[in-house]
């Protein structure tokens, strides 16, 4: 961690430029919070008006200061804020968080200008910026609180092991207050603005290097720059820390919000969900479940599979959790014959043993089934996680014993237990022992789903760094015959084919590949040849080859479009028509996709993102999501197919468009044919598009 960083976080000295008296407002509120929560640091305020504020030295300027403070809180509007980032950058000062508004979140110019101004003043001087349009940093584990959030005042903080980090100031404190409504202590709330200068990227890769934190939380509305995200990906696995990010402008009319709200760029959100499923970052859908499995995540839990045992006593939340688990991908475990006859032993004739579990109303006249039963089940090996709902309870039902018995049997298990349970009455002595508890079934089994999930994901990640992104600039195109010398070269199979220049040449080919073939107007200037009638199918004569030369060079030459040649191949077969594309991303840099081939590609899309260096085992795991994936292993009867040839392809391809010196800007190879294990794949037809600069 860099020592601007550092300041950042733990600050020796701070000031507050634009200090006010009243606690109420936005330069008086980091003074009050500094004083409260306990910040054992130097803190002086800047107003020429006063010579104490808030029980803090003043002084009227900054020069005027009697040392150089490592952090600086910038609560003066417009010119005067950049006018205090200059001076504070010639003091010496580390870090400055500005508040003020009015810059690179609005289409002026003038405010435009003014953010750019700080952040060249400061990086000249090694001075680092959060903000502008910033609520504030808040460290409730050191008491550096530069933040002038009301939340802090509605919700009194408790430091703990859980640290967001937000670009938005009130996506940094919305998910802090759930969380203490929750009893959950959080340490860190962070906001930074318009990212000008520190992003939420590299302010998350500083607060992942506390060996206190066990969850890290971030709110994101743009990835200008992946690079500190994915390195701070890479220090919270190092440490197993993980990382639940919200990255809200998903639709359009979300990124046209964002854009409002920051002045950031959108980024495309696929490519999104490529590069942070990569970095082993959980992308919640919304605020609910950017904290739902807390409490599961700070256990410690390390989940070996996906196979749930729910256990309740009432027959309907049994059917509803099986249900849940189902959408969630959390198959119902098929528990052992023995564990089955040592709970027909313990439990009433009428009570259900298979898994689900239903004990009945039995447990009202019998306490003792719930913590009798569980011993055996902890000792079946086929379950990985357990969902304890308990709709109803209270008198004559013994809970205190319930919650012991579920908690001992979560020790002795070591695997992730919770519980759904709507009364509080019942909740609270489960949570007294530090059991999650949800309301209801969907809930608990929804919240282990992702729980289990990202844990898969982090065991798979590789948050290493992305190829750089490549300037735009202008390109070509490159004729069908050029797109498939170019993969070829790269070592993707290809269809045997000639280039074509006479008719004579066609009809030569014709007779050295053998019938049938398929023939096709070859031109850099056109990349959709159907719509032209520019390809023939199925051609089983010389004759044949020959009239389909002369009627596409017709048809080039008269529509005005280059004429390359035909190109003549062989007819080939095999069992699935799949594709490759990669184009770049102008912030990720190369991507490469894959899916569903076919005519029909633009209409039923089907396909998975790759971001490069990627290997064959990625591009399996991503054949595994597509909604094809089910007949590559073959049905009814069929054999496999070949996934382990169109792998080796996809990783040539990934080779070719991220090689040093590539001018690759965007390919499409469609269809690309596979055939049954063992018969390889083959690239029918490409469209190669390069840079000419």
């Amino acid at each position: 961690m860099t020592p601007p960083l550092r300041a950042c976080l733990a600050p020796g000295s701070i000031v507050v430029i634009g200090a006010s008296e009243n606690p109420d407002k936005i330069g008086g509120r980091p003074l009050a919070y500094l004083a409260k929560f306990g910040y054992r640091g130097r803190v002086y305020a800047v107003n020429p008006k006063r010579s104490e504020t808030q029980g803090f030295p003043t002084f009227p300027s900054i020069d005027a200061l009697p040392e150089a403070p490592e952090a600086a809180i910038v609560a003066v509007p417009g010119a005067a804020a950049v006018d205090a980032v200059t001076q504070l950058a010639a003091a010496g000062v580390k870090a400055c968080v500005v508040m003020s508004s009015g810059f690179g979140e609005t289409a002026s110019p003038e405010g435009i200008a003014g953010e750019v101004r700080m952040r060249e003043v400061a990086r000249a001087a090694g001075m680092r910026v959060v903000g502008p349009n910033s609520q504030g940093l808040a460290n409730f584990g050191n008491g550096a609180v530069l933040s002038f959030s009301s939340m802090f005042i509605e919700v009194p903080p408790m430091d703990g092991p859980v640290g967001v980090v937000s670009q938005s100031g009130a996506m940094s404190v919305v998910p802090y207050c759930m969380l203490r409504r929750r009893g959950i202590g959080v340490r860190y709330a962070h906001a930074t603005g318009n990212d000008c200068d520190i992003t939420v990227g590299e302010l998350a890769g500083a607060v992942a290097e506390d060996p206190d934190l066990k969850l890290l939380l971030l709110y994101l509305e743009s990835i200008p720059d992946p690079a500190p995200l994915a390195d701070a990906a890479r220090i919270a696995h190092a440490r197993g820390l993980p990382i639940v990010a919200l990255k809200s402008g998903r639709t359009p009319a979300g990124q046209q919000a964002a854009r409002s709200h920051t002045g950031a760029l959108a980024n495309e959100d696929r490519v999104v969900d490529a590069f942070l499923e990569r970095n082993g970052i959980w992308r919640a859908r919304d605020l609910r479940e950017l904290v739902a499995a807390t409490e599961l995540y700070l256990k410690g839990w390390k989940p070996a599979g996906r196979r749930l045992v729910a256990i309740s006593n009432s027959g309907a939340v049994c059917v509803m959790a099986a249900d849940a688990a189902t959408r969630a991908g959390m198959p119902i475990a098929t528990l052992a014959p023995g564990t089955r006859a040592e709970m027909a032993a313990i439990l009433p004739s009428f009570a259900t043993t298979t898994n689900p579990i239903d004990i009945t109303a039995a447990l009202m006249t019998n306490s003792g089934l719930f913590g009798a039963i569980l011993p055996a089940i902890a000792r079946d090996p086929a379950a990985d996680a357990f969902v304890i709902g308990i709709p109803v309870a209270g008198a004559a039902y013994d809970v205190e014993a319930f919650a012991r018995d579920t908690a001992d049997f979560a020790q002795a298990t070591g695997k992730p237990v919770v519980a759904a349970i709507t009364q509080d009455e019942v909740a609270a002595p489960f949570r007294e022992r530090g059991l999650p508890v949800f309301q209801t079934e969907a809930e608990a089994v929804s919240a282990l789903a992702q729980f289990t999930a990202h844990h898969e994901r982090i065991d798979a990640a590789k948050p290493t760094a992305l190829v750089a992104a490549r300037a735009a600039g202008p390109q070509r195109m490159l004729n069908e015959a050029g797109s498939l010398a170019r993969l070829a070269s790269a070592g993707v199979p290809v269809v045997p084919h000639r280039l074509c220049r006479t008719a004579d040449e066609a009809a030569a080919a014709f007779a050295a590949i053998g019938g049938p073939v398929v023939v096709k107007g070859c031109s850099a200037d056109v990349a959709h040849k159907s719509e032209l009638g520019l390809v023939r199918l199925g051609l089983m004569d010389t004759d044949a080859t020959r009239a389909a030369f002369i009627a596409m060079e017709k048809t080039l030459r008269d529509g005005g479009f280059a004429f390359d040649g035909v190109l003549v191949a062989a007819m080939v077969r095999g069992r699935r028509e799949l594709m490759v594309g990669a184009h770049v991303d102008p912030v990720f840099g190369p991507v490469v996709v894959i899916g569903d081939g076919g005519k029909y590609v633009e209409a039923l899309p089907d396909s998975q993102l790759l971001l490069p260096p990627f290997d064959a085992a990625d591009v399996h795991r991503a054949l595994s999501r597509l909604r094809v994936a089910p007949l590559f292993t073959g049905v009814r009867g069929e054999p496999p197919m070949d996934l382990d040839a169109f792998a080796q392809a996809v990783t040539a391809v990934g080779a070719l468009v991220t090689a040093p010196g590539s001018r690759i800007a965007s390919l499409d190879v469609n269809p690309v044919l596979i055939g049954s294990a063992g018969d390889g794949c083959v690239a029918l037809d490409a469209v190669v598009f390069e840079t000419t600069d």
